[in-house]
């Protein structure tokens, strides 16, 4: 058996910049351990696969160790190969995914992903969340990860997280963030329990973080980076 496999750095102005996925395509579904054995070979963050359907395509993600709900930059990735490879003729595609119905339209130059809102709700902050990340937030909020919001965007960069520490965290992952000056806001992502111990760039991250800004500055478009070594630019809209 033969495939076809793409690697797309998603969320990049050049190469060697963003978040790398890897994007498969297939005629039908292959056993899903398979298609995990593919993603823990790939080594990446995650690996997309994807199969023609009636309505447009189905797909799913996979980290190396796990299936997971939701992913944005593999499905950035994902729609450039079908825009661009496949040549597909229609502006907006239809992915059926795990997180229900997505859309992906082109817009320019860019290309526009519609994920689903999913407001995090302010929470105490866990005695391991602040000696995981050496420094104190000055809010946090929860919604499947935390979100610890800091005051500026040097303690965003400086934090040297303790990744076991992290881990042990009942969260999906950590996101910190913060306000910058370029920048409405600037963030880093963590997901140790994914063998993912920093993500470069986090498209379901800012399904969190977008109404966490916009409940703190009242702006419904914002302009953000991520700020891992690898780094990405987002242009959002709650």
């Amino acid at each position: 058996m033969k495939l076809d496999l793409y690697q797309v750095d998603a969320f990049a102005n050049k190469i060697f910049e963003g978040n790398p996925a890897a994007v498969v395509p297939l005629e039908r579904w292959l056993p899903d351990e398979i298609m995990q054995s593919i993603a823990q070979e790939n080594n990446l963050s995650e690996t997309a696969f994807f199969c023609k359907s009636p309505e447009g395509f189905d797909l799913r993600w996979f980290t190396p160790n796990r299936e997971v709900r939701l992913c944005g930059h593999a499905t950035l990735a994902t729609a450039f190969i079908i825009f661009k490879i496949f040549n597909y003729k229609l502006d907006k595609i239809l992915f059926k995914s795990l997180s229900g119905i997505l859309y992906v339209e082109k817009a320019g130059d860019l290309i526009k992903m519609d994920l689903p809102s999913q407001n995090p709700i302010i929470c105490d902050i866990p005695k391991l969340l602040k000696d995981g990340l050496g420094l104190r937030p000055e809010v946090c909020y929860f919604n499947e990860d935390y979100i610890a919001v800091f005051k500026n965007e040097n303690d965003i960069i400086s934090i040297q997280p303790d990744f076991q520490k992290l881990k042990m965290l009942k969260s999906r992952g950590v996101i910190i963030t913060a306000p910058a000056i370029e920048y409405d806001f600037v963030s880093r992502a963590f997901f140790p329990k994914y063998t993912i111990l920093e993500d470069s760039v986090t498209g379901s991250a800012y399904t969190k973080l977008i109404p966490c800004w916009f409940e703190r500055t009242g702006k419904t478009k914002l302009y953000s980076k991520q700020v891992s070594k690898r780094g990405g630019e987002l242009f959002c809209e709650y």
